[in-house]
């Protein structure tokens, strides 16, 4: 049994470099223009700087063209695959055939990865993109643990498998959704997902003897959020995921925050690292502790251990845990006077978390002092700006 790859996302450089200081194996970004997250921070430059950065620590780097492209998206598509080839990126993440000629053309010393938008549910299926050129399967969301390990059992040893293991999940089938482009003219599936599943809705029933007298149906004052999912969580799955034999473990959330980058990613390399060292002792609760501080929804295990379960949908929008909030970002450490990227107001007297990488456990201290980083002078409180 091999440990398997820990994949991350990197909405930015500055995301890449967290994810990788707790450790991440590999990051996963957008093009400019050409990935389903088009919102997300990555320009050529940033992503030319974390490729460089990924190198030279021993990390990799796969950039994202998986939209599906209109004849309009080559010329551009060319573009950005000579570039990728030259900038030498591990792989190249896409779901269109069309897409998959191109880059076999123009990124030829780039491994290809299957996009989770190509709803690869089969061995079949998998190894037809194995013939055409694939390295890597990026496993529908869709499956049960079993279907899992039959695609893993009935493809080459070459081709590697990679699946979700924490993070959005989308109601449309593996994230191919229309309703964006129908409600917003904003295209999912050209990298512009206006995310009209998290939306409230009103829902209305007509009665039966009475056409026309519509009777609102809510679940709160908000209305309903009947479109919503829960968040996958399979810290528990852990070692039935390791015994199946998945390549890589992939982290959704190239739009999320710093702090839950580092929070998630940290909690996922303490519990691969720990179940690796000591099977036996694997406990999956003190990684889903400092998962539920950063969590915005409930948490599902989706269709891993059961394809009939129905407990996936989020009723209630989004979830803080409002006991933690982000504090800030630790920019320059010094014993004396650290200096920190404030993220929301902090006073003296305030408790805080250290997030340490390696270690699932985190620090915790009180601010006795504060000054201004600007001024030296000391002060009581300090709001970001």
């Amino acid at each position: 049994m091999n440990k398997p790859e820990l994949l991350a996302p990197a909405g930015s450089f500055e995301k890449a470099k967290i994810a990788f200081l707790y450790g991440a194996d590999a990051v996963y970004c957008g093009t400019a223009s050409l990935s389903l997250r088009s919102r997300a921070e990555v320009d050529d430059n940033d992503l030319e700087k974390t490729i460089i950065y990924a190198h030279e620590i021993g990390k990799k780097v796969y950039a994202a063209i998986n939209i599906y492209a209109l004849d309009e998206n080559y010329d551009e598509i060319r573009k950005q695959a000579r570039m990728l080839n030259e900038l030498m990126v591990d792989g190249i993440i896409l779901s269109d055939g069309g897409v998959l000629e191109i880059i076999k053309e123009e990124a030829p010393d780039v491994d290809i990865h299957i996009s989770t938008q190509a709803n690869v549910v089969s061995s079949h299926s998998a190894n037809f993109w194995y013939k055409n050129g694939a390295k890597r399967i990026i496993l529908a969301r869709e499956l049960n643990k079993d279907q899992i390990k039959e695609i893993v059992d009935k493809t080459p040893m070459r081709l590697e498998t990679e699946m979700f293991v924490h993070g959005a999940l989308c109601f449309g089938y593996s994230g191919r959704c229309f309703l964006s482009d129908f409600l917003a003219s904003r295209s999912a599936n050209l990298g512009d997902c206006a995310q009209s599943c998290r939306w409230a809705y009103n829902v209305y029933a007509e009665e039966k003897n009475n056409p026309g007298n519509l009777m609102p149906v809510e679940y709160d004052e908000k209305g309903t959020y009947i479109f919503s999912s829960k968040d996958l969580c399979l810290l528990k799955e852990i070692p039935e995921i390791m015994e199946i034999g998945v390549d890589s473990l992939k982290i959704e959330g190239r739009l999320k925050t710093e702090y839950y980058l580092a929070s998630v990613v940290n909690a996922y390399r303490n519990a691969i690292d720990d179940y690796f060292e000591n099977p036996n002792t694997y406990d999956y609760t003190k990684y889903l502790k400092e998962i539920d501080k950063v969590k915005t929804r409930s948490l599902t295990t989706f269709y891993f251990n059961d394809r009939n379960n129905k407990d996936f949908q989020e009723f209630e929008g989004k979830q803080y845990n409002t006991d933690y909030e982000f504090g800030g970002k630790i920019i320059e450490y010094d014993p004396d006077k650290s200096i920190i990227e404030i993220k929301n107001k902090l006073f003296v007297g305030d408790k805080l978390e250290l997030i340490i990488p390696n270690t699932i456990k985190p620090c915790e201290f009180e601010i006795n002092r504060l000054w201004d980083v600007e001024t030296d002078e000391e002060i009581e409180s300090i709001s970001p700006r």
